[in-house]
């Protein structure tokens, strides 16, 4: 099983890797994150970390065991007990239960290290993947939404200390 870990500078390698490689896979289902963001990989990356050292944001990776990532798991714009949730898997590890084990643990880590009550996330339609993890995890769909264009829904998850 691999390991969640919260986002270091030491990860960029791995990251900008699991990003380049998975960028056609992920952009089938969810909005693909342009060519901006790999030319800026470096300077977007500082200000993540920045952000997270603000606790504005959490980011996690899972990593396997030599490091490779093989998904991620963040928590963004928190804000009065509150975060949104997003998550995506490397193709290859697609299928075997990481994001339904990766949006758990963070469940957890939310709760017991960064005090949150609340998630709240969305998934398009098409993603039928993203839409079962969030289901297994406790989510309970709250309305509908589009992303970037696409129909999708929106979940909150009310978490328990």
């Amino acid at each position: 099983m691999p390991e969640l870990q919260l986002l270091r500078p030491d990860h960029a390698p791995a990251l900008l890797a699991f990003e380049q490689e998975n960028r056609a896979y992920f952009a089938a289902t969810i909005p693909d994150r342009g060519d901006d963001y790999f030319a800026r990989f470096d300077e977007l990356l500082r200000e993540l970390l920045v952000e997270q050292e603000a606790g504005i944001c959490y980011f996690h990776v899972l990593v396997d065991p030599v490091g490779a990532v093989l998904g991620r798991v963040n928590l963004v714009d928190v804000a009065d007990g509150a975060a949104d949730l997003g998550y995506r898997i490397a193709e290859r590890a697609a299928g075997r239960g990481l994001a339904t084990w990766g949006v758990r643990e963070v469940c957890q880590r939310a709760v017991d290290s960064y005090g949150l009550t609340a998630l709240r996330a969305a998934a398009t339609l098409a993603n039928t993947a993203s839409r079962a993890v969030l289901a297994r995890t406790g989510f309970t769909v709250t309305g509908e939404t589009r992303l970037s264009g696409r129909p999708g829904l929106t979940y909150v998850r009310q978490l328990q200390p």
